[in-house]
């Protein structure tokens, strides 16, 4: 049985079968905090909830239409399509888009349609964190190893500030960053909305200072036993003293500490990747802890309107064009 979940006594119910934390009540939250609509469907089995789907729902510039996104969630039943279908037909919504929390290889259901528009890279990488810090330390490629012990070395230091003073270190190292790659990234307000819809139970904040000034910074979630690694930032300055090598080392030592299983490095290039992509930096630093690359599903579309689908999809391919992507 599949119905709407409005109800906020479902919440505690819900997280626990959600997949991952943009499919929790608390990003729902957030996101309605910022004026996107937000629609929670349950599956359901003898009244026990089983599956959730959180989307989304954004609408078009100038035109009485939506899309739909529903982000990291379980892989949709044929009843769970049905039932979003019929809710799109009676909202407007052109398409949903899924970008399910499942491994390559599972079956797609075939009323799905392969995403010529992905907005999550299909590829991630994640770090086991069951094994002991010794064997993590093993796992890790030598010049990382070198890096971590050279910031000990040096003085850095780590440690949690999830406070509003700790998010205000972050955002402006984030920011930072994002001007140094040239990188859009999200806006202050996105990010503030989070941080303080999700501190109290998923967001965490760690911050490397050397000689006490901030250097490097992340903003983390920690959800059903995986610890997430979305927003990161450093500074120009002290970039020889390697705190942002020590940074992801105590994020590991902290997701064990939580007893966290796994941590997701939230996106990644596919392991073939070449030297010249704009990601190659931060897929390279990512594998030097002895992760795993995992590719995901991908991106599909639970097209509703095929007459409106056709015409956007052919605009973003013109988009992509003109803007070299």
């Amino acid at each position: 049985m599949i119905n709407l979940v409005t109800d906020i006594s479902y919440r505690d119910e819900w997280d626990k079968v959600a997949t991952h934390p943009m499919q929790s009540w608390g990003w729902g939250e957030a996101r309605s905090k910022m004026g996107i609509e937000v629609v929670r469907v349950g599956e359901f089995k003898d009244d026990q909830l089983i599956y959730n789907f959180q989307m989304t729902v954004h609408t078009l510039p100038k035109l009485p239409f939506k899309i739909g996104y529903v982000p990291r969630s379980n892989n949709p039943s044929t009843e769970a399509l049905n039932f979003l279908r019929d809710f799109g037909k009676k909202n407007n919504i052109i398409y949903i888009k899924f970008e399910p929390n499942i491994d390559y290889g599972l079956a797609v259901n075939p009323r799905l349609t392969l995403s010529r528009a992905p907005l999550f890279p299909q590829w991630t990488q994640t770090i086991d964190l069951k094994p002991d810090e010794g064997t993590l330390l093993k796992n890790m490629k030598p010049k990382t190893r070198y890096n971590i012990k050279l910031a000990q070395k040096k003085g850095v230091t780590v440690r949690e500030v999830t406070t509003d003073e700790g998010f205000e270190i972050f955002i402006k190292l984030y920011f930072e960053t994002c001007r140094r790659q040239h990188y859009a990234g999200h806006n202050y307000d996105y990010h503030r909305t989070l941080f303080e819809t999700l501190k109290k139970e998923i967001s965490h904040i760690l911050i490397a200072y050397y000689e006490n000034t901030p250097i490097a910074a992340y903003h983390l979630f920690k959800f059903n036993k995986v610890l997430y690694y979305p927003y990161g930032g450093s500074s120009e300055k002290y970039r020889e003293v390697m705190g942002a090598n020590l940074l992801m080392w105590e994020a590991i030592k902290f997701g064990k500490s939580q007893s966290c299983t796994s941590f997701d490095l939230w996106g990644s290039l596919a392991p073939d990747y070449t030297a010249d992509n704009i990601w190659a930096g931060f897929t390279r630093f990512k594998s030097g802890y002895g992760s795993q690359f995992v590719r995901m599903m991908g991106s599909y579309d639970l097209v509703i309107n095929p007459l409106l689908y056709r015409p956007l999809v052919l605009a973003q391919k013109i988009r992509e064009r003109l803007l070299g992507g």
